[in-house]
């Protein structure tokens, strides 16, 4: 993260960085030039540490989801919860009067849409009471498409103004980031991930299947609507900031279950810190790749997830 706040379009020597951070953070040293820290403080380093919310943010949720629905394949993109959070922030945004409802309105717009999405493929992906990991994936894909083609819509009826924000939810960036953003995605990511975490010796009963997890005392259904509402919530927040920002979820789970097994207990913290660098080092790329001009976010986790997608899709057999 010390790297990433360091370069730039204006490079900042490591140990400068440092003590700026230090400065800020401790009230101790000295902070630098005054061009030097409004650099560092105001403008890297709140965008360096909402990268590294956002990514972990999605990750626990990619790693949550993939087992509650027992498919590799599931992410908050895959299964619609990112489209159902994007719809509920534009709507807030070209309705709601954009700037005087930003904030707690959009994260909050963007929290329904993401829960109205997972209930909405949830009940579509169910046969007969039991859910099914072919239809829960299908039927993501048809939901997240509707709320897709509902925000094109909304789009069509906004002014140039409006159109212009609505492009960030789409394309994805922590470009804008700001101090005041944080502390509520601190808050909800760390707290999510710590609480799942908890939900960890649970999650690792699901992986048996429904029927071994009912005889061992768990109440599959009352698990599966909790861990889909703190999934919910962790997706809503950070696109609520970032937009929609695909394959983080889908990606970073499967990277650390290849290294460190698949033990809930350990896999979720560790899915929370790579996917935290992870998605520091894509916005690191964003903005030196085609210096001055920035890459969104979207592009970027796109080109590198859809071939691990590929990947994942030709080597794991039991989608056969």
């Amino acid at each position: 993260m010390i790297v990433a706040i360091s370069i730039g379009a204006v490079t900042v020597p490591l140990g400068d960085v440092w003590g700026i951070v230090w400065h800020h953070v401790t009230g101790q040293g000295a902070s630098g030039d005054l061009a030097t820290d409004q650099i560092v403080w105001n403008f890297r380093t709140p965008r360096v540490v909402l990268a590294a919310l956002v990514g972990a943010g999605l990750a626990v949720s990619g790693a949550v989801l993939q087992t509650v629905v027992a498919n590799p394949l599931a992410d908050p993109i895959v299964l619609g919860f990112s489209y159902g959070a994007t719809l509920g922030a534009v709507l807030v945004i070209t309705l709601g009067g954009g700037v005087a409802l930003a904030g707690l309105g959009v994260s909050a717009a963007a929290f329904l849409g993401a829960v109205a999405a997972g209930a909405l493929v949830f009940a579509l992906g169910q046969r007969r009471g039991r859910m099914a990991p072919t239809r829960l994936v299908l039927a993501g894909v048809a939901v997240g498409y509707v709320f897709l083609s509902a925000t094109s819509y909304v789009q069509l009826q906004a002014t140039p103004t409006e159109l212009r924000t609505v492009m960030f939810w789409m394309l994805g960036s922590v470009a804008g980031a700001q101090w005041d953003q944080l502390p509520t995605v601190t808050v909800v990511v760390l707290a999510g991930t710590a609480l799942l975490t908890l939900f960890g010796r649970r999650l690792n009963v699901l992986l048996a299947g429904d029927d071994s997890a009912a005889a061992l005392g768990v109440d599959v259904n009352r698990l599966r609507a909790v861990l889909l509402v703190l999934s919910a919530l962790l997706t809503g927040t950070v696109i609520a900031v970032a937009g929609s920002i695909g394959f983080v979820g889908l990606m970073i789970p499967h990277l650390v279950r290849l290294t460190l097994g698949a033990d809930h207990r350990r896999l979720l913290p560790l899915t929370a810190l790579l996917g935290a660098l992870y998605l520091v080092l894509v916005d690191l790329l964003s903005r030196t790749l085609n210096r001055p001009n920035e890459l969104p976010l979207g592009i970027l986790t796109a080109l590198l997830g859809a071939p691990f997608f590929l990947w994942l899709l030709r080597r794991n057999k039991g989608l056969d």
